[in-house]
């Protein structure tokens, strides 16, 4: 998944953390707190989904059907939230007793179906909640050519129990087949082998046969269609837009053989995208064969591809060898950070791979600066909690450092050779943090671990970090000292256009807008030459509004509104939504979210009313 650049207040996260080193000793295999599930006794190996859409009532009907090892079960458990069940058939076609669990606030309810020790099939028929947590359906006025409804789904990390009972936990891997069927002038995609292009009856089949995780079963349905970008990369998207994100998306083919040829066959088969609509809470989702992305992402300049990267590294961080628990969240994102930078680097070169680093350090500062401190260990302890409210730029970026200081202690080529065994000898495998240490000291520090404490174990900053530099940034940030002189010697303002840089470059020079040094003032002179207000970046847009916010440039107002109120990505939510907090504008915030809220997915929307005391 693509980070969350900035973090919401303290409050919101509610991991525990992890300052004790584990021994030698510890259990290398984890037991995942957010599940029910007694992997024990009964562990789903495959999923059959025969179900259908209702765009009226916003709800999925139909059956799940798994086949599953039992050891010596009396009880098959599943994650539910939400769901409606119907009914449980066993293989011979009879009925079986079953009941759902007490309701817990973050983890659901348990549905316990009855079974005999000798029983491998079970079939359960349920119908989802209109309020589905995993679930977004969107009206036509909510998509991007406004013509259709669209469906999307976003699983991670335990919302897929929201929308298909199931082993919710990554430390499960099931293969999948399913038949969807949805409005005839509509496509079904899901993260397994996919149609190019709708079909008369609405009626599509599909087949993932390598193990996922259940985080990474996700459907689409909408008006959409497909452009080959070569023979195993392509985009779908609305057909207005179609054609630009084939365009921004060019490099798709070229990314995926530059991973190749760091890290080792790609091992999915397809890597498509789905562009979908504004209102996607994220940057991107990495499921497998079909990356669910952000239309935010096409900025017009190809500057923002490395979003790609990521979601593309994840093919072998996180979907390939997994995190066995959300405690874990680390391995795969702090692996996929170093992986996507290195794809960059081979492709864009070293400067562009020095931006990226720096801008993802900055937001590593924003979330060490606003988390508690227990909160700011690689490691943590979610027993209790919800791993969704506990995201931030932690096990993105101090993963990456911590991984780049392993690269610059052993050698960049020592280091290469690492990762690609790691990542084939544990494919389609589950990783905890005490299991990786473990394969860390025997297969590269020869024993030693003096560092794990103070990375992986330790909250706040390490004591060997090495700060990312860019020398590009150095040419922003004298451009801005500049144009402020400028300004304050009332030099006449002469437009700029803004393609004259980078969108990265533009972010940092923004960003170095200082809130307690600068004015509106500023501001102003600074808008008359680049015109920022006006920009239909959402990259600069974010960084811009976020300071004419703190610094009351109240000209900005009605495109900041604009701009919440039609973006879903929560990266660009956040440090909007809490500078108006800051700067006592919490009237206009909630005035704001209240237009704003139905637009947004549910992992937006638990976030903003929190943050903002908000009452639906």
């Amino acid at each position: 998944m693509q980070k969350l650049v900035y973090i919401t207040l303290g409050t919101l996260f509610v991991m525990i953390g992890c300052n004790k080193q584990a021994s030698s000793s510890t259990v290398l295999e984890a037991k995942d707190n957010q599940t029910f599930a007694d992997l024990d006794k009964a562990r789903i190996k495959h999923l059959s989904l025969d179900i259908e859409t209702d765009f009226e009532k916003n709800i999925i009907t139909g059956s799940a059907q798994y086949t599953f090892e039992n050891n010596s079960a009396k009880e098959l458990i599943l994650d539910t939230e939400k769901l409606t069940i119907d009914s449980v058939l066993l293989a011979n076609g009879k009925k079986t007793p079953f009941k759902l669990g007490e309701k817990d606030s973050i983890k659901g309810q348990e549905l316990i179906i009855n079974v005999s020790p000798k029983d491998t099939i079970v079939k359960v028929f349920y119908k989802t909640s209109p309020n589905a947590n995993a679930l977004q359906w969107l009206t036509p006025a909510q998509t991007h050519d406004k013509k259709h409804p669209f469906l999307l789904s976003q699983g991670q990390a335990i919302l897929t129990r929201s929308w298909i009972p199931i082993q919710d936990t990554p430390s499960v891997r099931i293969t999948y087949d399913a038949k969807v069927k949805v409005p005839k002038d509509l496509l079904a995609l899901m993260s397994a082998i996919n149609p190019k292009e709708k079909n008369a009856e609405g009626i599509y089949t599909f087949k993932m046969p390598q193990a996922i995780a259940p985080y990474l079963i996700a459907l689409a349905v909408g008006d959409v269609n497909y452009q080959p970008i070569d023979n195993r990369t392509g985009v779908y998207a609305e057909p207005d837009l179609l054609k630009a994100a084939a365009w921004e998306f060019a490099e798709m083919g070229n990314m995926v053989t530059t991973a190749e040829k760091l890290y080792g066959k790609y091992p999915w088969g397809q890597f498509d995208v789905l562009v979908l609509p504004p209102s996607f809470p994220f940057g991107g989702m990495e499921n497998p064969r079909l990356t669910f992305a952000t239309p935010t992402a096409i900025v017009g300049d190809r500057s923002m591809t490395n979003l790609i990267a990521h979601e593309l590294a994840h093919s072998w961080s996180g979907n390939l060898v997994t995190n066995s628990t959300w405690d874990d969240f680390w391995v795969n994102e702090g692996f996929t950070v170093y992986f996507e930078r290195r794809i960059m680097e081979e492709l864009e070169g070293k400067d562009y791979a020095d931006m990226i680093s720096v801008i993802g350090f900055q937001d590593l500062e924003t979330s060490m600066r606003n988390l508690p401190e227990k909160y700011t260990s690689l490691k943590v302890d979610m027993k209790g909690s919800n791993p969704d409210d506990a995201f931030s730029d932690v096990p993105y970026d101090k993963g990456y450092l911590f991984l780049k200081m392993l690269e610059s202690k052993y050698g960049r080529e020592k280091f290469d050779k690492f990762l690609n065994n790691y990542f084939s000898s544990h494919a389609f495998q589950t990783m905890t943090t005490e299991k990786f240490v473990e394969y860390l000291k025997k297969n590269l520090t020869d024993g030693d671990d003096s560092f794990v404490q103070e990375w992986i174990y330790n909250t706040g900053w390490p004591k060997d970090l090495n700060k990312p530099t860019s020398k590009l940034f150095d040419a922003a940030e004298a451009q801005l000292k500049q144009d402020i002189e400028n300004g304050r010697n009332n030099v006449k303002a002469k437009k700029v256009a803004i393609s004259t840089k980078s969108t990265n470059e533009w972010v940092h020079f923004i960003r170095q807008i200082d809130v307690k040094k600068n004015t509106k003032e500023d501001l102003a002179y600074l808008d008359a030459i680049y015109d920022f207000t006006n920009s239909k970046n959402p990259e600069i847009e974010c960084a811009w509004f976020e300071k004419t916010i703190l610094l009351n440039y109240e000209k900005a107002n009605p495109n900041t509104k604009e701009f919440l109120v039609n973006v879903g990505r929560r990266k660009f939510l956040e440090p909007l939504y809490l500078a108006l907090k800051e700067s006592h504008q919490l009237d206009f915030a909630k005035e704001i979210y209240k237009e704003a809220r139905p637009n947004y997915h549910f992992v937006a929307r638990q976030t903003f009313d929190a943050m903002l005391n908000y009452q639906p």
